[in-house]
């Protein structure tokens, strides 16, 4: 970044500029040099603190994903252990698979009966269309009936 200049205008007894000082055009654009100067390091800064934030949200997002893929597995055989469990209490085994997979059906069905009335709330944007159809009545010219 560019130093800034600590000369100042001076007049001599006449009124008239020295040689050494600058004219009003040479310091409004030394001013927008520094000041174009300053801009580009603050977006520099930006761009290197935005690179860290990514590489930290990706980090991030990659060990939430690594906790998703081991909970889906402990989810399986917390599965397989309660069949098994079912399997102890004297069912046989393949009727004890058939109760926890028809408890994963029932609670699939449910939650299929909550998603659906969810679903049904859903309506378009009304208020996002009542704003546009304003936008255009007010930039369509009126007609002279």
């Amino acid at each position: 970044m560019a130093e800034p200049r600590t000369d100042h205008l001076s007049l001599d007894g006449d009124g008239a500029r020295t040689d050494g000082d600058r004219t009003i055009g040479q310091l409004v654009a030394q001013a927008s040099q520094d000041v174009a100067a300053l801009v580009r390091a603050e977006i520099a800064l930006a761009k290197a603190e935005i690179k860290q934030d990514v590489t930290h949200g990706a980090v991030g997002g990659a060990l939430f994903a690594a906790a998703a893929v081991l909970a889906v597995l402990a989810g399986i055989m917390i599965c397989i252990a309660a069949a098994y469990g079912l399997v102890a209490l004297g069912l046989p085994p393949w009727a004890a698979f058939l109760v926890v997979a028809a408890a994963f059906l029932l609670v699939a069905a449910l939650l299929v009966l909550v998603g659906r009335s969810r679903m049904r709330r859903v309506g378009p944007p009304e208020r996002a269309i009542r704003a546009a159809q304003q936008t255009l009545a007010a930039v369509r010219p009126s007609d002279p009936a």
